[in-house]
């Protein structure tokens, strides 16, 4: 049963340009553009329109985008919840032109060993991803420490619990590895490893969505019986200020969206491409969290049971859970 019938998020790729060559990821090889002030300006309101709750400012790295601090302060002015993922190398340079304009933000760290960590991103980052937790506790800000998980790295999760979740009070997040397109990402956790993960999140301070674990169980989405609803709850926009269907992962399709976002999300081509959702070749046993995890909380079924304590979990540490009650004021 669908709980929601609009997008919740937007997936707002500022560019895919990278200044790290993560290993798991092909981003960084795409020339890209940057994504322009006024034509996000543009849709954010058509965003706004849609229904549209949550801003995920993406790339590529995102940091690399010199207007993101105008673009920040137009999305909160919005009223809308902004996230930004970063590797943090560029983070002491923004951390206070940025303060307080995202409500979700997240440094990525796969390793408390700095080779470890540097090798996998291919880049000397993880000290800028110490200097940038300290910098930006300092300025109040509480940023989520991101740890991809794959097998081999599994092993590091109770040094990470203990570093970041416990001595430090922030919360970890556990992304579990999944493939696409045919990018090599590295060993996956196995069943074993899975039920591990699953009782990880349930420490204090951790965050895993549940639903993942159970979907990568489940041999992830089925196209006969989808579960991933991707274009009906997450918007994507590219640099090149393109609508990408029916995800940036899979990528069929990308149109112009010109000045008229809320028009063409709601043309006949996109309603056609909705109807195709979870059920095209390329998405048998995806098992992309970023689509998932929308399309988790908006359509009532044993995933959204099981994804709701996580989300419930992450709301209430972070406070956003006051921005799902409205006339609420803090």
């Amino acid at each position: 049963m669908q709980l929601v019938s609009h997008p919740v998020l937007c997936n707002y790729y500022l560019t895919y340009r990278c200044n790290a060559t993560c290993s798991f990821c092909d981003i960084w090889e795409r020339p890209s553009p940057y994504a322009t002030l006024e034509t996000i300006e543009k849709n954010l309101r058509d965003l706004k329109k849609l229904g549209v709750r949550i801003i995920d400012f993406t790339g590529g790295e995102p940091l690399l985008h010199r207007e993101l601090d105008k673009i920040l302060v137009l999305a909160k002015q919005m009223g809308f919840l902004t996230t930004v993922t970063t590797n943090a190398l560029l983070y002491p340079k923004w951390a206070d032109k940025i303060k307080g304009l995202v409500d979700m933000l997240h440094f990525s760290l796969d390793s408390p060993i700095e080779e470890e960590h540097n090798k996998s991103r291919g880049v000397d980052c993880f000290r800028f991803v110490q200097e940038s937790i300290q910098m930006a506790e300092k300025l109040g800000e509480r940023p989520d420490i991101i740890f991809t998980v794959f097998k081999e790295n599994m092993h590091h999760l109770p040094a990470m619990w203990e570093e970041y979740a416990v001595r430090r009070n922030l919360v970890l997040i556990l992304n579990p590895a999944f493939d696409y397109n045919q990018v090599e990402t590295g060993l996956k956790p196995d069943v074993a490893d899975l039920q591990i993960l699953r009782k990880w999140g349930r420490k204090k301070n951790v965050f895993l969505n549940d639903a993942f674990i159970q979907l990568r169980l489940d041999g992830g989405n089925q196209i006969k019986d989808p579960v991933c609803k991707a274009l009906s709850t997450t918007i994507v926009i590219s640099p090149q200020n393109e609508l990408v269907l029916p995800c940036y992962h899979l990528g069929i399709e990308s149109i112009p969206i010109a000045d008229s976002l809320f028009d063409l999300y709601q043309s006949d081509k996109v309603k056609q491409m909705k109807g195709l959702e979870g059920r095209l070749p390329g998405c048998q046993s995806c098992t992309v969290n970023c689509y998932m995890q929308p399309s988790f909380t908006t359509n009532l079924n044993r995933y959204w049971f099981l994804a709701a304590p996580s989300a419930l979990k992450y709301n209430w540490i972070k406070g956003t859970w006051k921005t799902m009650i409205p006339g609420f004021r803090s």
